[in-house]
């Protein structure tokens, strides 16, 4: 198996007349292809976080579902980090489709009575939904660093990055209007989700393409006369695991400073958003359909945050991250407090899941945007699937899921809401311990911009 995702091989270079305007259309392509793929892992990715009110229903407490929505984090980040490793040295034109058609297949079964049967049997199915979902960012991290260059990267990926936000703000429509048509919750929050999900798979593996040089076109750093520092041709080279997981990733110090901070920021992230559905219908009265549409705002309003987060770290900080990202984390502090403290106005509980869904996917992007730049490009996957690794297995499974559940089953919502702040503090001072380094590596850019 391993042998057919190997990366495609590089082709003849072509005629220089056909290398621009080729690399214009396939550029636009692929970006396509590994946005719509992208967006399609999270139709079938938080799932059970909308079952879960059905679920409590029938009579499972929030300890037990929080512990089986915990297998899904905790798979996602050992996955994320690990098939990083393997992404580095795949195909992402095959590596991306076949990760959402399995988490596809696995949400499928979720919905059958087999997935619903037990905690166990839910967090079996969590687990490998959270496994085969650690296979999407991985091969758009490659294809990002192949196809674009260092000094259109963050931009690029700022809008690339909206995609899960596309992808999770449907997901919620998607499965009310599933349950309304099929009539069953189980057909509209698993089976529904899960059939587009496949198609979406198809599409993007007709889209995306490895690298430039399996298409006959020159590195993205010849084609765009930018070359970041230390580049030689060695770059181009496939890196065993041993040089990409002990040389590039693990020796990093600026790289484990922004994945704890990432563990705290992903704790906000998914503290809100995975109990928004049971914080909503318990303890404001909301039905199914204003849960929905409050889950898919919060989705959709990091699309122009995550945007303007980039735009501001290129332009008004001059490529300084950790300023950005702590100023947005302040202001989610804010905002939490709001939600947390309104208790009679409808309006006032959407306006604050808007803003904490606008200003919390910034700070997700560039902890992504940095762990691309911190390592060489063969080694973007594992760089990406540390931080990614903190993030999901510490802030979400841990925090989020098991901690949050078990926080507010026996103390209340109080506490748990105060976890959520206490976070956003946490997240701030580990970006703050980047800041020097941060600011001597602008200095040396400069320097050489300069010379």
């Amino acid at each position: 198996m391993w042998k057919i995702l190997r990366p495609e091989p590089h082709k003849p270079l072509m005629a220089k007349e056909k290398i621009d305007p080729e690399y214009k259309k396939l550029r636009l392509q692929v970006f396509i292809g590994i946005f719509i793929g992208y967006a399609g892992y999270y139709l079938v990715r938080k799932n059970f976080t909308l079952a879960m009110p059905y679920l409590t229903e029938m009579g499972f407490d929030k300890d037990g579902l929080g512990f089986a929505l915990s297998a899904n984090a905790i798979a996602y980040g050992i996955s994320k980090f690990l098939m990083g490793g393997v992404s580095d040295r795949s195909s992402a034109r095959k590596f991306l489709p076949l990760g959402l058609i399995l988490s596809a297949l696995a949400t499928l079964l979720m919905g059958t009575g087999a997935g619903i049967y037990s905690i166990v049997a839910m967090f079996v199915f969590q687990f490998l939904i959270g496994w085969f979902q650690g296979m999407g960012w991985p091969p758009c991290g490659r294809v990002m660093t192949h196809w674009f260059s260092l000094k259109e990267r963050g931009t690029k990926m700022s809008i690339w990055n909206v995609a899960h936000n596309v992808g999770g703000g449907l997901m919620a429509p998607i499965v009310a209007y599933g349950i309304l048509w099929f009539g069953s919750w189980q057909a509209g929050t698993f089976w529904f989700p899960a059939t587009i999900a496949i198609f979406i798979a198809i599409i993007s593996f007709i889209l995306v393409r490895d690298t430039p040089q399996s298409c006959g076109l020159p590195p993205i750093e010849e084609y765009r006369n930018d070359y970041p520092k230390n580049y030689s041709k060695d770059a181009e080279k496939e890196l065993t695991a041993k040089e990409i997981f002990f040389k590039y990733v693990l020796n990093n110090k600026a790289l484990w400073y922004i994945a704890i901070a990432n563990a705290f920021i992903y704790f906000v992230r998914y503290g809100v958003l995975d109990w928004a559905p049971t914080f909503l219908s318990e303890i404001k009265g909301y039905d199914i359909k204003q849960v929905g549409w409050a889950y898919s705002s919060y989705e959709l309003a990091a699309i122009p945050g995550t945007i303007l987060c980039g735009w501001l770290s290129d332009k008004i900080f001059k490529g300084r991250r950790a300023i950005t990202t702590m100023i947005y984390m302040a202001l989610v502090s804010v905002f939490v407090l709001v939600y947390w403290l309104n208790r009679s106005s409808v309006m006032l509980d959407n306006i604050s899941l808007i803003a904490i869904g606008f200003l919390i996917y910034g700070p997700v992007m560039l902890i992504g945007v940095q762990a691309l730049d911190l390592a060489p490009k063969k080694a973007a996957g594992t760089a990406a699937g540390l931080t990614g690794f903190f993030g999901y297995f510490f802030g979400t499974a841990i925090l989020a899921n098991i901690g949050m559940g078990a926080v507010v089953e026996h103390f209340g919502w109080n506490q748990g809401f105060i976890m959520l702040l206490a976070s956003c503090a946490l997240a701030i001072f580990f970006i703050g311990l980047t800041y020097k380094d941060e600011k001597y590596l602008l200095k040396e850019k400069n320097k050489e911009i300069s010379e």
